[in-house]
């Protein structure tokens, strides 16, 4: 049985992650694929995440906007034993605006939206048929700008911090153990932390108005598990397991540092649970030309319902269905939708922590479409 003879639609699983800032899974697959590739996939996420605010009463409309993610790659077999690739993917981001007005309103003109992208430079070894080894070199780009709107947030209300652009390098690393003949693989993928230093702009800022200065942010390190194995003919078993350690993820400009107290409960613009992701599906070849996927999948909840506003969702369960079309034997179409219902969620603010809105009942809608050329 081989391996790509299956359709593992994984793209729309990454198109609108539950998790506040995950978005492309940082996956390896081009790494293990046959011979020669190049690829191109494009996801489309549309969340509904509404609420209501405990001091007024009052519902809190849409606080996710829709948006799009990309990534693509070319790998290149040297020869039996080295292959090369080349990725570029959105590892995070996030579009978080609270509509209602900051003076009348706990949250109303809170918002945080944030970009990234990712150039991956790989290489693998196969010292066998069974056994082989991985990793390579990461550029990585990120910027953000907050804004703290609503009566929660007292003195800060108004407050913003725009955080410029600005790149650093990490590294990859990684096995794999593949039996071909039943189209078993586990692979195992470690993605380091990488330590930006960006220029940032603090306004509203009490007593002080404008602060300049640099503020450390840390891109988490993750660790990816990622299985197959065929279980009938033409039938797959796949699955993964994904940790990112988001709660070393602190944003603690000079300006808010210096307000709130340095070393305080609150002494971060943000608050992110580690994400634990674990995903289980079926793969079916129907044809020589149709395949189809369905996966389910489960994001971890914090250790309490209190969130903070610039992620107002705790874990979430989804389900993925996806299509692959072989047009012929170099061209691939494959595409997909994924549902995902999040968890109930408390934004808070203030020490004590102090619920100030209740998010239920929410979900978000994704769809995705990956094309794959073979050379």
């Amino acid at each position: 049985m081989k391996s790509r003879a299956i359709a593992l639609i994984a793209l729309t699983a990454s198109a609108s992650s539950a998790h506040a800032l995950d978005r492309s899974g940082q996956p390896a697959n081009i790494l293990f694929e046959t011979g020669n590739v190049v690829e191109f996939s494009l996801g489309y996420a549309n969340p509904s995440i509404d609420g209501t605010d405990f001091a007024t009463g009052a519902k809190i409309g849409n606080v996710a906007d829709s948006f799009w993610v990309w990534g693509g790659g070319i790998k290149y077999d040297i020869n039996e034993q080295w292959s090369v690739a080349l990725t570029v993917d959105q590892p995070y981001g996030t579009e978080v605006n609270y509509p209602g007005d900051p003076q009348f309103t706990s949250l109303g003109g809170t918002t945080a939206i944030a970009d990234s992208y990712a150039i991956t430079a790989w290489a693998r070894y196969r010292f066998n048929d069974n056994w082989s080894v991985h990793g390579g070199l990461k550029y990585q780009e990120i910027s953000a700008d907050i804004g703290l709107g609503g009566g929660a947030y007292g003195p800060l209300n108004g407050y913003n911090a725009s955080f410029a652009a600005g790149g650093e390098f990490g590294y990859v690393v990684g096995a794999a153990y593949e039996i071909p003949d039943i189209a078993l693989r586990v692979s195992l993928t470690y993605h380091s932390e990488i330590t930006h230093d960006l220029k940032t702009v603090e306004t509203g800022v009490p007593l002080l108005g404008t602060v300049k200065s640099k503020t450390e942010i840390v891109a988490p390190e993750a660790i990816n598990l990622d299985f197959q194995t065929g279980i009938a003919e033409d039938t797959l078993l796949f699955g993964s397991v994904r940790y990112a350690k988001y709660s070393d993820t602190i944003i603690s400009p000079v300006g808010f540092d210096t307000v709130v107290g340095p070393g305080s409960d609150n002494d971060s613009l943000t608050d992110i649970d580690n994400l634990t992701d674990i995903r289980i599906g079926i793969g079916r070849r129907f044809n020589e030309q149709w395949s189809g996927s369905i996966a389910l999948g489960h994001q971890s909840k914090g250790e309490d319902k209190l969130v903070s506003p610039l992620a107002p969702v705790n874990g979430a369960k989804y389900v993925v269905l996806g299509a692959k079309y072989d047009v012929n034997e170099r061209f691939a179409i494959s595409g997909g939708v994924r549902y995902t219902r999040f968890g109930e969620a408390f934004p808070e603010t203030g020490t004590p922590d102090t619920a100030r809105a209740e998010f239920k009942d929410n979900s978000a809608l994704s769809v995705g479409v990956k094309l794959t050329y073979r050379f």
